[in-house]
């Protein structure tokens, strides 16, 4: 059976994070809230999402970084040949 808790006390600053974490996840506050606890308290594995927002390049980067790696599309057909 599933029990409803009440928690007072939660300040502007946790709430506002709750409820951008459930934006970003698309989940609702309830449910990012009970996994976060779950995972806290070690019932539930974090699960694993990295997001890289390093990799973001503008279009003059993505140029540059193309211009920079198009060497690696060559392929040295005698490296992976049988001998």
């Amino acid at each position: 059976m599933m029990k409803t808790m009440t928690l007072p006390g939660i300040d502007e600053e946790t709430a506002e994070a709750l409820k951008e974490k459930a934006r970003s996840e698309g989940a609702g506050v309830n449910a990012v809230t009970l996994r976060l606890l779950r995972e806290s308290l070690g019932l539930e594995k974090r699960k694993r999402s990295v997001r890289y927002s390093d990799l973001d390049r503008s279009a003059e980067e993505e140029t540059e970084f193309e211009r920079n790696t198009c060497a690696f599309e060559n392929v040295d057909e005698g490296m992976w040949s049988e001998k």
